[in-house]
């Protein structure tokens, strides 16, 4: 499995609107992406940052997702994101929620 995060500065007085359009409309086009299995989004109380990670499936989806839907995406948040959001991909180690371990350590 496969985490993006993307960390963001919102606008001024615009962390309703950042959840309502998280929920209303990103998270509708991230369910029609092959791959995608969740999305968690946090905000700094009283602040302006931003920080949603997607998981996915393989690495893949998650590259092919920021080729061809990410775009659309940073253009639907315009009007609340500030700036270039600075995006990462990881794999996933562990997660108690999806039952994933890390792999045994050699001696």
């Amino acid at each position: 499995m496969f985490a993006r995060e993307v960390t963001m500065n919102l606008k001024p007085d615009s962390q309703a609107k950042f959840t309502q359009k998280l929920e209303k409309v990103i998270i509708p086009i991230l369910r029609l992406q092959k791959g995608f299995k969740d999305e968690l989004s946090m905000l700094v109380s009283g602040g302006r940052k931003a920080v949603a990670i997607s998981l996915w499936d393989k690495k893949e989806d998650a590259e092919t997702y920021n080729r061809v839907k990410y775009a659309e995406v940073l253009k639907d948040m315009s009007d609340v994101i500030e700036g270039t959001p600075h995006v990462e991909t990881y794999e996933v180690s562990n997660s108690t929620w999806y039952k994933i371990a890390a792999a045994p350590m050699a001696a």
